[in-house]
């Protein structure tokens, strides 16, 4: 796999600083019932890396120290680590809200039958791949047999609550493109997916989140394969909206890896990139000083052109 980092280093983009601490993303580890195409965790089922038990309580220790409002799960599928319940429960027993970064299909595992019901009692927000509403282009992306899966998992979500109005338990589901192009207008495209789903399948859900592919990783890796690394790194840079920087998640958000070390985004984590300044060592969350983050620089590359490009770009969908 090409390593794009130092593809990105020489940046221009433009200096970021830390506002308030209120959300925590964490990445339990890297293991995968599925190998996406567009991953930029490059995570899979031969993965093994998991957060240790003693990581999860240092993470629970520092919500409680800097008043964390939301504990944003990932991985690999974070729903496999042997803690998610533990630490679900946990995060809820202190009023903090959880959100589940879902790919569907693990929900149709059968070693994970009574997940869907787990996620809806603990009224989890639940934030569910999918990349297409035709399956065709889902199977072409995410592995043969997703699309089907992900619609049965929708369709359990639904039964329990989820998406329904009123219910209070939501589900929003997450677009990505197939190609090394911008997302389209994430309103439009909602409306689309609303109707689709709603006609064929019966499916309802929230909201749709429309996220920008980052040219790190897995996805990185394919731009390169094609000669297209270049140019998808100037359609970011040529769509640059300064508008959307007041907006970024990595203004109220930390990324943890699975070791614990932290960052400033999870796109970052993936490469490596050291809390703040560039030239910073890594830092662990045992090491972690609260009072010195509020208004510290956010460490950027070329890739954070991906966050500010056109509509914009983060875990929670379009900025503008």
């Amino acid at each position: 796999m090409h390593d794009t980092k130092p593809l990105l280093a020489n940046s221009d983009f433009p200096a970021i600083f830390r506002k308030r601490l209120e959300i925590l993303q964490i990445n339990l580890g890297y293991r995968c019932n599925l190998s996406c195409v567009h991953c930029h965790v490059n995570a899979g089922p031969k993965r093994t890396e998991a957060m240790s038990r003693e990581t999860i309580d240092e993470i629970l220790a520092l919500a409680d120290t800097a008043n964390i409002h939301t504990l944003d799960l990932t991985g690999g599928a974070p729903e496999m680590h042997p803690d998610f319940r533990y630490l679900v429960r946990a995060a809820l027993d202190r009023g903090i809200a959880v959100i589940d970064r879902c790919n569907l299909t693990i929900l149709e595992a059968p070693e994970y039958a009574d997940l869907a019901a787990f996620l809806a009692a603990q009224q989890v927000n639940i934030v569910a791949s999918l990349p297409c509403y035709l399956e065709e282009n889902v199977d072409k992306q995410r592995g043969k047999g997703v699309f089907k899966d992900s619609l049965a998992a929708l369709q359990r979500l639904n039964r329990l609550g989820y998406g329904q109005p009123d219910s209070g338990l939501e589900l929003n589901l997450v677009f990505n493109p197939q190609d090394a192009v911008l997302p389209p207008d994430q309103h439009n495209l909602e409306r689309a997916y609303k109707q689709h789903l709603q006609q064929h399948y019966g499916i309802v859900f929230n909201r749709l989140f429309a996220i920008a592919n980052m040219p790190i990783q897995r996805f990185g890796s394919t731009l390169v394969s094609h000669g297209c690394f270049e140019s998808y790194l100037a359609l970011l840079k040529d769509s640059f909206r300064a508008d959307n920087l007041e907006n970024l998640m990595c203004l109220n958000t930390l990324s943890i890896d699975w070791q614990g070390y932290v960052y400033d985004c999870d796109f970052n984590q993936m490469l490596n990139l050291p809390l703040g300044a560039a030239a910073n060592p890594q830092t662990h969350i045992s090491e972690l000083r609260l009072d010195q983050l509020q208004g510290a620089p956010i460490a950027t590359a070329a890739h954070c052109y991906g966050c500010t490009a056109g509509q914009g770009s983060s875990c929670g969908g379009a900025l503008g």
